[in-house]
C-alpha cells in the first residue's frame, strides 16, 4: 500500500501500525513524547522509539518497558524505580537494577533467581513477608524481615528464639505462627496480651499463671496466700472419694427410677 493508504488505515485503527516499521501515527519526535505523556502504553505503537521516548513512558509506568525492545540500563533504572514489578520484563537485570526494584516493591525478588544478601536486604527491608520468595535467607534476613512485619514469621521454617523474640515483641500473636515457641517468647506475648494463651501449644506453667493473673478476678483471688497453686494430696484423695460416692448414688437413683 502507498503511504496514504497506510495513513488512513491507520488513522481508523491505530494498532495497524503494527505491521509496518515507518512512523505514521507518530511520525515526529514531538508526537511521541506528547502521545506516551497521554499514555505509556501507546509506545508500542512507536518502531524504534528513541532512549528520551522510551524514558518519558517509563517514568509514566514502569510496565510500559515491556514494550520497548533491547531497553538500556538507564531506562531499566527509571522503569524498576516507578514499579518494581517491572523487573519481571528485563532479562538478567544486574545488581543496581534488582536492587533499585527491590527498593521500590519487595515482592519484585521474586522475579530475581538467586539473589544476592544484600538484594534479600532490601527486599524484606521494604515488604517483610518477601522473604517467602527467599530460599534459604540466613539469620540476618530473617531478623530484618521480622522487624519490618512480625508476620513474616510464617514463612521462616525453624525460626531461632531471637527471630521469634523480634516476631512477637511487634504483635503478640504473631506467636501461633511458631512451632514450639521457647518459653520467655512465649511470656513475651503473654505481657502484650493474657488471651494469647490460646494460640501456644503446651504453654509453660509460668506462662499459665502469668495469664491468671491478666484477668482482675483471678489476679485477685491468687493474692490470697491459701491459692499457693499446689495440688494438696489429700484434697485430692478426698475429691475422688466424694465423686465416687456421688457415682454410687446417681446409679442407684438411676436404677431405682428405672424399676419405677
Amino acid at each position: 500500500m502507498k503511504k496514504e493508504q497506510w495513513k488512513r488505515l491507520i488513522e481508523l485503527n491505530q494498532h495497524a501500525q503494527l505491521l509496518i516499521k515507518k512512523n505514521i501515527l507518530y511520525d515526529t519526535k514531538e508526537k511521541q513524547l506528547r502521545a506516551v505523556r497521554q499514555e505509556s502504553a501507546l509506545i508500542r505503537l512507536i518502531p524504534n522509539p528513541d532512549k528520551d521516548v522510551q524514558l518519558e513512558a517509563v517514568k509514566r509506568n514502569g510496565y510500559a518497558i515491556k514494550f520497548i525492545h533491547n531497553p538500556d540500563k538507564d531506562v531499566q533504572l527509571e522503569a524498576v524505580k516507578q514499579k518494581g514489578g517491572a523487573l519481571r520484563f528485563i532479562p538478567n537485570p544486574d545488581k543496581d537494577v534488582q536492587l533499585e526494584a527491590v527498593k521500590q516493591d519487595g515482592w519484585a525478588i521474586q522475579h530475581i533467581p538467586n539473589p544476592d544478601k544484600d538484594v534479600q536486604l532490601e527486599a524484606v527491608r521494604q515488604n517483610g513477608n518477601a522473604i517467602q520468595f527467599i530460599p534459604n535467607p540466613d539469620k540476618d534476613v530473617q531478623l530484618e524481615a521480622v522487624r519490618q512485619n512480625g508476620n513474616a514469621i510464617q514463612f521462616i521454617p525453624n525460626p531461632d528464639k531471637d527471630v521469634q523474640m523480634e516476631a512477637v515483641r511487634q504483635r503478640g500473636r504473631f506467636i501461633e505462627h511458631i512451632p514450639n515457641p521457647d518459653k520467655d517468647v512465649q511470656l513475651e506475648a503473654m505481657r502484650q496480651d493474657g488471651r494469647i494463651i490460646q494460640h501456644i501449644p503446651n504453654p509453660d506453667k509460668e506462662v499459665v499463671l502469668c495469664h491468671l493473673l491478666f484477668f482482675p478476678k483471678t489476679a485477685q483471688l491468687l493474692q490470697d496466700p491459701s491459692y499457693d497453686l499446689k495440688w494438696e494430696e489429700e484434697d485430692e484423695e478426698r475429691t475422688m472419694e466424694e465423686v465416687d460416692k456421688r457415682g454410687s448414688i446417681y446409679t442407684v437413683v438411676d436404677q431405682t427410677q428405672h424399676s419405677i
